[in-house]
């Protein structure tokens, strides 16, 4: 078994991107921007998600380093618009704007794409950390280690956001409007820490 994956190194990527993609967290985050959809935008909403999220971890994994190189971006840059973008999530959570009824032929892409997707799912974290272990692997065991990870990662993801709707349940609305302003508040200390990150990061280099 060893000579098809590595399994220190599934184990370390796996943990790795459970604990920055955090999926008991997004449930919260998930429940107040989905507020105002049925039981089946909410899955479509939640399947998108984790198709555009895979997506762009797959994307960065096989052409990050090359594309930041070509534009020129550095990997602090990146980690601060994640930040200034997630707390614009924060505070539309915080004001209760992400629970206006929005048109629903719009509402259920828009959310799967922004923030969902990208930056909350597939975020600077989870995009820095994959590239990392990409650039650390030499042979086809570590290859599958990585892919199994991140795959393993996002079922965990969908299972999360595809039994919200019990929670919800659970909750009733005003259940989820106090998760919603709580969730808020902590994706708003997230996007602070990415961007002082970034800002440290930004000094260090200078």
């Amino acid at each position: 078994m060893s000579a098809v994956v590595d399994g220190r190194l599934l184990a370390e990527a796996f943990i790795t991107l459970f604990v920055i993609m955090d999926p008991p967290g997004t449930v919260p985050i998930f429940l107040g921007l989905t507020s105002t959809m049925t039981k089946v935008q909410r899955r479509r909403a939640a399947r998108q998600a984790i198709l555009v999220a895979f997506g762009v971890i797959v994307s960065f994994a096989l052409f990050g380093q090359q594309l930041l190189a070509y534009m020129h971006i550095s990997l602090p840059a990146l980690q601060a618009s994640g930040g200034l973008l997630l707390l614009l999530v924060a505070m539309e959570l915080l004001t209760g704007r992400s629970e206006e009824p929005q048109p629903s032929g719009n509402q259920g892409v828009n959310v799967a794409l922004v923030p969902l997707g990208t930056p909350l799912l597939a975020g600077p974290g989870a995009i820095v950390a994959t590239m990392v272990f990409v650039q650390g692997a030499r042979e086809p065991a570590d290859w599958v280690a990585i892919a199994l990870a991140v795959v393993g990662v996002h079922v965990c993801l969908w299972l999360s956001m595809r039994f919200a709707g019990v929670i919800h349940r659970v909750l009733k609305d005003s259940g989820v409007t106090l998760v919603t302003r709580i969730a808020g508040l902590l994706l708003a200390a997230i996007a602070v820490q990415l961007v002082a990150d970034a800002i440290r990061a930004f000094i260090e280099a200078g």
